[in-house]
């Protein structure tokens, strides 16, 4: 029986080492598939970032460049010489001004989603600051002043600093530089 029970011990530890080794090898392949299917995952979301990135840049380039024209139109000298027409009086100019500011917004409302919410409500409140300039300068003049008394108005409450367009298209371009440079 010693020889049986010897034979059975050796019989017992060969197929336990092989259990084991077998159950470690599985483990291994397992893990080693389980990393080689998570690394082409990881590639895969790479690639569609890339992809991406690739479609969405110029687009988001282009709202920049769209926010930069907004404020351009909307800045007192452009806006000025944009809706001043012979034989307006300051309420038709005043108006005209404010109509026209409330226009490009609408027509730009959508860019928002391009660009980050500080550089948006930075263009907002410069849109609202030019509205509020242009019917403030208006009250402080009588209905039947000379439209140019209220164009020089807006000019000067400008020249005292930045106007609220120059502020907005600087934080838009540092915002631009921080993105791509």
């Amino acid at each position: 029986m010693n020889t049986l029970t010897t034979v059975l011990i050796v019989l017992a530890t060969a197929l336990a080492s092989v259990a084991l080794t077998g159950w470690i090898v599985y483990r291994i392949i397992r893990l080693y598939f389980q990393n080689q299917q998570k690394s082409q995952m990881l590639q895969m979301k790479i690639d569609e970032h890339k992809e991406s990135l690739r479609v969405v840049t110029p687009i988001r380039l282009q709202a920049y460049e769209r926010m930069a024209l907004f404020l351009e139109r909307i800045s007192p000298n452009s806006l000025i010489l944009r809706c001043f027409r012979p034989g307006m009086d300051i309420r038709a100019l005043q108006t005209a001004m404010t109509k026209n500011i409330r226009d490009e917004w609408e027509h730009n409302l959508s860019q928002q989603v391009y660009l980050s919410t500080e550089t948006w409500n930075r263009v907002r409140e410069a849109k609202e600051e030019m509205i509020n300039l242009v019917n403030a300068s208006a009250t402080k003049l009588e209905a039947g002043a000379d439209p140019s008394g209220l164009a020089g108005l807006i000019f000067e409450q400008t020249s005292k600093g930045q106007s609220p367009t120059d502020t907005a298209l600087e934080v838009l371009k540092k915002e631009i530089q921080e993105r791509w440079e």
